[in-house]
């Protein structure tokens, strides 16, 4: 047995041998924040259910169309939101799209 311990084998002794080092848990809470990132990244329109992608699609062809043609009628949900806003619709934050067309008389 030696006569002298080293540093890492006196912090095996005071931690255990199965704990992390403090160099240790900050690498997996590293690992842990990059997975969550790229879990995040992978939402994409590609992992929505398919009802979803086609009611996004239309809707995404019905704006198009709009700034084709130059109509100012159906607006955007951003668009509505906003004016929504200037009259002070309460509930405005919840609804979607056709929901806040309705409730400001554009359809």
């Amino acid at each position: 047995m030696p006569a002298r311990l080293g540093a890492r084998q006196l912090n095996e002794i005071k931690r255990g041998p199965n704990m992390a080092t403090s160099k240790q848990t900050k690498a997996a809470k590293r690992n842990v924040g990059k997975a969550q990132q790229a879990a995040t990244e992978k939402k994409t329109i590609a992992h929505l259910p398919k009802k979803t992608r086609t009611a996004l699609g239309k809707q995404g062809a019905a704006v198009a169309q709009r700034k084709r043609t130059g109509g100012s009628s159906p607006k955007t949900r951003a668009e509505l939101y906003e004016i929504a806003k200037q009259r002070d619709l309460p509930g405005r934050s919840k609804m979607g799209r056709d929901e806040l067309a309705r409730k400001l008389g554009e359809r």
